[in-house]
């Protein structure tokens, strides 16, 4: 059987129309409940750039799926975008090559940003009175267009390094229905927020324990790799509540993993998302608690949304 190529201008005509947040949903529940098969990440660290490639299969679906996916974080300097990649889409009864997404790893960036939505939408307070962005990147735009889908707030604070990205994310976003103020002094954000995503490729802390606040909850997406941190460790050992997508993929990346090797966390305190989506486990239980989701993304992200794409 031929495969078939499904380029990214076709991917983007189809995605709109489907009910992603539902289908990673259940990812999420496959996964803690012991149903998917998800071996260690591949990994390729480079002077330039990195490279993930993630794979895995969920029992009794028809597919499997590797996925290829590079950060090459220079890239916008010289007119190229920092993401690159593909999605394989097999069977998972003859291992024949059912499809191949050639995504330029958009797919990842919609997956990425779907996961930020759906910890917002079990761990966010109940009022969000505004909403702190660490990163003016592709993905600190799309966790924005996916919050709206889950969170009624328009009011946002954006931090970044220099004025003109923050300039640029404050024009794009406006356009989007969001009400954008821009700051370069990060500790704002954690005193003026109370939904917070940090979506950068930081490998030292940007935000502070010193500043954090009642009642606020942090989603950290850039630390996905055992280099990166976007949080001082302090911040989870304060929280009330500290989730991941994937128990055994945070013990060696990512703010858990941080954390842990200093000793500001045990295992203990970490729940899954999976569990508290299926209701095995409790999420924010009250608007006075701390909660912090740290996503280093799970390769049945990428079988859900590959074979949500397939199939339409």
């Amino acid at each position: 059987m031929k495969s078939k190529t499904i380029t990214l201008d076709e991917i983007k005509r189809v995605i709109s129309s489907l009910d992603l947040i539902s289908a990673i949903e259940q990812g999420f529940i496959d996964y803690s409940s012991g149903r998917a098969t998800v071996p260690p990440i591949g990994e390729l660290l480079m002077d330039k750039g990195e490279v993930h490639i993630k794979y895995g299969y969920i029992q009794g679906d028809d597919y499997y799926v590797i996925k290829i996916a590079s950060a090459f974080y220079d890239n916008p300097k010289i007119g190229l975008p920092s993401s690159n990649g593909m999605m394989l889409l097999f069977n998972q009864h003859t291992g024949e090559t059912e499809c191949i997404l050639l995504d330029e790893g958009y797919l990842t960036d919609t997956r990425t940003a779907i996961a930020g939505a759906i910890a917002a939408k079990y761990l966010a307070p109940e009022n969000v009175e505004r909403i702190g962005m660490v990163g003016t990147g592709t993905q600190a735009r799309m966790q924005l267009q996916y919050l709206k889908k889950v969170v009624d707030c328009s009011d946002v604070l954006v931090w970044g390094r220099g004025k003109e990205k923050l300039s640029k994310y404050k024009t794009d976003m406006k356009q989007h229905g969001f009400d954008i103020e821009t700051t370069t002094d990060i500790s704002g954000i954690l005193k003026n927020c109370n939904l917070i995503v940090a979506a950068t490729p930081a490998h030292e802390p940007l935000l502070r324990a010193t500043d954090l606040q009642s009642g606020v909850h942090i989603t950290a997406m850039g630390s996905d790799t055992p280099e990166k941190q976007e949080l001082e460790s302090g911040i989870l050992e304060q929280a009330d509540l500290v989730v991941t997508d994937s128990i055994e993929q945070c013990m060696e990346r990512g703010e858990i993993y941080k954390a842990i090797k200093t000793g500001s966390i045990t295992k203990e305190k970490v729940v899954e998302l999976g569990n508290i989506i299926a209701g095995k486990a409790e999420g924010r239980t009250s608007d006075d608690q701390i909660t912090v989701a740290d996503l280093t993304g799970v390769a049945v992200q990428d079988i859900k949304i590959a074979e949500a794409v397939f199939e339409n």
